[in-house]
Parts: structure tokens; sequence; C-alpha cells
């Protein structure tokens, strides 16, 4: 009998484990952008808790595995910023980066504060961007980083609900 996935919030005897899935999976959009010092490759753990403990957090896991993560925190403008949306490798193309969206959005969306959600992605992620459009995210601005990375910001409103799959 298989295993099932499991989301879940993360705790913080989960935050080594974030850590060591995020350096694997932002390995690809490293070698994209031909540039291994992109923040998530050198986030600190200390910088790492101190992100866990300043917003909200979920997990997913195959058994003990933490295998997916998705973090975000609202700000004072009612804007739900989401980031570090990660899959394991092995476990992509399989949907779990969508229900882990739809998952952190539900929860922010039950905040009256929440306005907006907000995430963005390197311009080149092309399948970072489908996710996203599918889901309702609309590009709104492009920012260079540096002179390899374009910085896609995509926001939707936080009344428009989360994406619902139909038959």
């Amino acid at each position: 009998m298989g295993m099932s996935v499991t989301i879940s919030a993360a705790g913080a005897q989960d935050a080594e484990n974030i850590l060591k899935l995020q350096y694997l999976c932002y390995q690809s959009e490293a070698e994209l952008y031909g540039d291994y010092t992109i923040e998530p490759l050198t986030q600190s753990l200390d910088d790492l808790r101190a992100d866990l403990s300043g917003g909200h957090c979920l997990v997913a896991r195959l058994g003990d595995e933490v295998i997916a993560s998705v973090r975000g925190r609202i700000d004072e403008s009612g804007t739900a910023r989401i980031g570090k949306l990660m899959v394991h490798p092995r476990m992509r193309r399989h949907g779990l980066g969508g229900r882990l969206l739809d998952a952190i959005e539900t929860h922010f969306a039950q905040d009256p504060a929440a306005r907006r959600f907000q995430l963005f992605t390197g311009g080149r992620s092309d399948s970072n961007l489908r996710l996203y459009r599918s889901r309702g995210y609309a590009p709104v601005t492009t920012s260079a980083e540096g002179t390899r990375l374009e910085l896609v910001t995509m926001e939707k409103p936080a009344t428009s609900g989360t994406y619902v799959a139909s038959a």
C-alpha cells in the first residue's frame, strides 16, 4: 500500500529539512539563470528560522519526509506575500505545487486583512508562470535582479477565492 501526501503547518523542527529541500529545489533555477548566488541557495538556517517565525509555512510530507513547502505572510497593506513554493524534483508534475498554493491561499483568505495574494518568479521559469496563471495570477511588474535574472511579480485579489478544479 502506498503512502499519501499530507499537507500541514510547518513547525520549528522542520527548519533544517526545509532548508535542505530549498537547496535541492533551487538548483534548477540557478542553472536556468546561470546564477548560483540566488537567495534561496545562500539563505542561512537562522534566516530561514526567522522567516518561519514571522509568517506561515506549510509542508507536504510523504511519510516523514518533507517533499514540498511554501511560506508567506500578510504585510501592513493587506498583501499576502507568498514565496518559496518548492517541490522535490522527483515529486514534480503531480499537482503538489498547486495543492500547496491552494492551501496557503485558503489559510490567508481566512484573515480579514488579506486583500490580495502576491508572489514572484523568474521570467524564464515557464512551469512556474503556467502554474500561477492557471490559478488566476496576473503579472503586475517585472524587475531586473542583476544582469541575468528578471523577476515577474504576479498577483490576484484575495476575494477571488482559491482555485477549484472542475471535472
